[in-house]
């Protein structure tokens, strides 16, 4: 494997959980969203993260690294939960509450998203250290050239 396909895999990498990251921060800013534009309560957000066979350089990937692009190691999808129910809430008095009384509320736990955020974090850490691997591996390469 080259040293700039490694590099890239990692920059792939490094998106992905950039983006994971991005979706659990939404997640629970939106915890306590009872209705959105479409009168429903919030649907949890998840990312589905693939191996990804696009091959796309490293310049490529860091030129578009705010835009949803894909790199050349991971791919990643970011869908709803929709196979999660919605936590009901007794609540009778609540403008929003059925003909029983329940309120329907986010299908998020916090304290699942916070574990979501420190894998993300750690994911992220681990490829920018695997692209400072590759990167001090390369200046030894270059210097045993010399």
């Amino acid at each position: 494997m080259s040293f700039l396909r490694a590099m890239d895999i990692s920059a792939s990498g490094l998106y992905a959980q950039k983006k994971r990251m991005e979706i659990v921060a939404q997640n629970i800013a939106n915890a306590e969203t009872v209705i959105t534009d479409n009168l429903q309560p919030y649907q949890r957000k998840v990312a589905l993260m693939a191996e990804s066979k696009q091959e796309v350089s490293f310049s490529q990937v860091l030129t578009r690294f705010s835009a949803p692009a894909e790199g050349s190691g991971v791919s990643l999808q970011v869908e709803d939960a929709k196979g999660e129910p919605y936590k009901l809430e007794y609540d009778p008095e609540h403008p929003l509450a059925d003909a029983d009384g329940y309120v329907r509320r986010p299908n998020i736990d916090t304290t699942e998203e916070m574990i979501e955020m420190l894998s993300a974090t750690r994911a992220y850490e681990a490829n920018a250290t695997v692209m400072e691997a590759t990167k001090s591996l390369f200046t030894r390469a270059m210097r045993i050239l010399e």
